[in-house]
């Protein structure tokens, strides 16, 4: 849903002002100079410009899609990569300890 508020600056002093959506065009006294200013008129979105905000959202959608497959494997391959760790940290205490013995029995 739009905005129900129209934010703008006065004309003459450049304060900033806010207005229901429904005063567009209308004439308002600023509230900081008291000199009377337009509220802008909303201009409604062209069917291109809506045309490529659905080309944008469907490329964020799809962007979406793709990390979402790409963190699938990196957490895939971080799990794979901890199971490894685990393997060569037994393995180097298999070796420590072999190493031990065959020290003890030379």
């Amino acid at each position: 849903m739009a905005d129900p508020d129209i934010f703008f600056h006065c004309q003459h002093c450049k304060a900033a002002l806010v207005a229901n959506r429904s005063a567009a065009g209308m004439m308002l006294t600023c509230q900081k100079c008291s000199q009377l200013t337009t509220v802008p008129k909303l201009e409604e979105p062209r069917a291109n410009v809506l045309a490529y905000a659905d080309e944008i959202r469907g490329k964020l959608t799809e962007n979406e899609s793709q990390r979402a497959e790409v963190t699938g494997y990196i957490n895939q391959l971080t799990i794979q990569l901890h199971r490894w760790q685990l393997r060569l940290q037994t393995l180097n205490e298999r070796k420590s300890q072999l190493e031990k013995e065959l020290g003890v029995k030379v």
